[in-house]
């Protein structure tokens, strides 16, 4: 494999996760850290890392927009809900095991 067939395939991988995450908007961010270490905004931020790193300008909220496929604010306030004590817990102990 050639490295501009891997950055490629990673490039496929990416956007299939992003898809993947746009057609599951019931999973909150929360649940997302608690059993996988990252979230939503965690790609947000790796991303504009990325950029920078690049010298590609890019602010927060649009690579915020471009993880969440709409402006933060309006994903906020269509799908995010408020942390159950539940979720919170299981938050509040997956930090504990790190």
């Amino acid at each position: 494999m050639t490295k501009q067939e891997r950055i490629e395939l990673e490039a496929a991988a990416f956007r299939n996760l992003l898809v993947h995450l746009s057609s599951r908007k019931d999973v909150q961010n929360i649940d997302l850290m608690t059993l996988a270490g990252f979230c939503r905004n965690c790609l947000a931020k790796w991303y504009k890392s990325a950029a920078d790193d690049m010298e590609i300008e890019l602010s927060l909220e649009q690579a915020r927009e471009a993880i969440y496929g709409m402006p933060y604010s309006e994903w906020k306030s269509k799908y995010q809900k408020e942390a159950t004590p539940a979720q919170q817990a299981a938050f509040d102990k997956s930090q504990k095991q790190d």
